[in-house]
């Protein structure tokens, strides 16, 4: 992205609490974001928030910024709304940066989702909203399962067909999970905060066979905030380059995010051997593994053995994953999440991160997809991946 866009302030909420509204962490996190950046509220000019759920599961259709930022002071701010499933984040951050790009002055992205309802067949359509009729009604008839989530059965297909073609083993898998657990628990912000160790990964309860429970991602409430602007300050972190595509069934979803990480390298002008940090979207342990291949920072077939091989946690020997716990720990917001992977690649570049600090971090990447396309067709694309490189200043 020319000319260059910087990020002067961000902030995440407590992601293991489930008594705050949609309202309370929203002002939480603008006011971290602000406190951050040195700004008063007024110093915003614009506002975009993501959200997913609030239309089914907090009867909020429309203006859902509004409401949730109602007592967070933006009085000058004007505020835009986007609802793009799971990747409302970094569609929120994006179209931001956009603004900052064009004169929009300082720019604050939010994202914000309030999924513990006491509704749990409520909370797994609201996540299902984010994939069309034509589509949900073939995965209900064809892969409906007992865990209530046929998009978790997707991703146990997915898992299945990467352990066929490239031999990956369910220690491989879990081991990205112990992984997630570790870093998690060294985020004070992370939903989940315990360590796990391999055996109890692989024995506990099946989800959708090859998935266990501590490799899938839970329902989370939380928000994430960032400010970004088009004047360089010291010490914030740039925004070297991005991508975003969105799938029309045309390919398959990891053909899709490698489609576009390549336009993201190319943007940023960076080799992805040289990222020493990434954020991705680890909806499940082995997603983490396959992500890692389409995203070129491993061949396909190498992601699975470097990661029971201790390269991908930190003081490895390959790039860091999931610093912040990743989706699996942290914690999976939706509307949230892309922006809560980047608060956490700014807090590395700023070498702010504390115990779980990737030493020298100077380029990191954060990758959020949302939404599925196309499988009553055959194939299953992605409705929206959003990547963005991040350079220390």
């Amino acid at each position: 992205m020319d000319p260059a866009t910087y990020i002067i302030g961000s902030a995440t909420t407590e992601m293991h609490r489930r008594d705050l509204s949609a309202g309370e962490m929203a002002t939480s996190a603008v006011a971290g974001a602000l406190a951050d950046a040195g700004l008063r509220a007024d110093e915003i000019n614009l506002v975009v928030v993501g959200n997913a759920t609030a239309g089914r599961l907090l009867d909020q259709g429309c203006i859902r910024g509004q409401v949730f930022l109602a007592r967070s002071g933006l009085r000058h701010a004007g505020i835009i709304n986007v609802d793009n499933s799971c990747a409302g984040g970094v569609s929120a951050l994006h179209l931001a940066v956009l603004a900052a790009r064009g004169g929009a002055g300082n720019v604050l992205a939010l994202g914000v989702e309030k999924m513990w309802t006491g509704d749990r067949a409520q909370t797994l359509a609201g996540i299902e909203d984010g994939v069309p009729k034509i589509d949900r009604e073939f995965m209900h008839a064809e892969w409906e399962n007992e865990s209530g989530s046929v998009l978790m059965a997707l991703n146990a297909r997915w898992t299945t067909e990467h352990m066929e073609r490239w031999g990956t083993t369910p220690e491989m898998m879990a081991a990205a999970a112990v992984k997630a657990r570790r870093h998690g628990a060294l985020n004070p912000h992370a939903q989940f905060r315990t360590e796990v160790t391999l055996e109890e990964v692989l024995s506990s309860p099946t989800i959708v066979s090859p998935l266990t429970r501590l490799m899938c991602s839970s329902f989370t409430d939380g928000a994430a905030a960032v400010i970004v602007t088009d004047r360089a300050r010291t010490g914030a972190p740039k925004i070297r380059g991005a991508a975003v595509r969105s799938g029309n069934g045309d390919l398959d979803y990891h053909d899709r995010l490698a489609e576009t990480a390549s336009a993201a390298w190319d943007a940023a002008d960076v080799d992805p051997a040289d990222i020493d940090v990434v954020e991705l979207h680890d909806a499940t342990s082995p997603e983490e593994i396959c992500a890692l291949e389409s995203l070129g920072l491993y061949k396909p077939g190498d992601a699975g053995p470097a990661t029971l091989a201790g390269d991908t946690t930190l003081g490895g020997r390959g790039v860091t994953v999931n610093t912040s716990g990743g989706l699996v720990s942290r914690g999976h917001p939706l509307g949230a999440t892309g922006i809560a992977q980047v608060a956490e690649l700014v807090a590395q570049l700023r070498d702010e991160a504390g115990a779980r600090q990737v030493p020298g971090a100077r380029l990191a990447v954060a990758a959020n997809t949302g939404g599925m396309v196309g499988s009553h067709a055959g194939t299953t694309d992605a409705a929206f991946i959003g990547i963005h490189v991040l350079e220390a200043s």
